[in-house]
C-alpha cells in the first residue's frame, strides 16, 4: 500500500502539468496594428469603406477614419 501512494503523487502533478500546458496552448493574442496616414486621400475623411478602398491602392489591407485635431483623415492599417 505504501509504494502505491509513492507512485500516486507524481502521476497526480503530470495530470495537473498537462490541463495547465493545455489551457495554456489556446490562448489568443490580439495583433497589433501600425497604421500611417494615406497619401492619396483627398479630403475630409467622412466613410471608412472609401478610405479603406483608397488605402487598397496604397497596398494596405485596411483604413479607418480618425479625428486628428478638428479634421478627420484617413489611415492605414496593417499588422505589424
Amino acid at each position: 500500500m505504501e509504494k502505491s501512494r509513492g507512485i500516486m503523487a507524481p502521476a497526480i502533478l503530470f495530470c495537473l502539468f498537462l490541463l495547465v500546458a493545455s489551457e495554456m496552448g489556446t490562448m489568443t493574442v490580439e495583433a497589433r496594428h501600425c497604421e500611417s496616414q494615406s497619401h492619396k486621400f483627398k479630403g475630409m475623411c467622412l466613410s471608412e469603406n472609401n478610405c479603406a478602398n483608397v488605402c487598397h491602392t496604397e497596398g494596405f489591407p485596411d483604413g479607418t477614419c480618425k479625428t486628428q485635431g478638428i479634421h478627420r483623415r484617413c489611415f492605414c492599417r496593417r499588422v505589424c
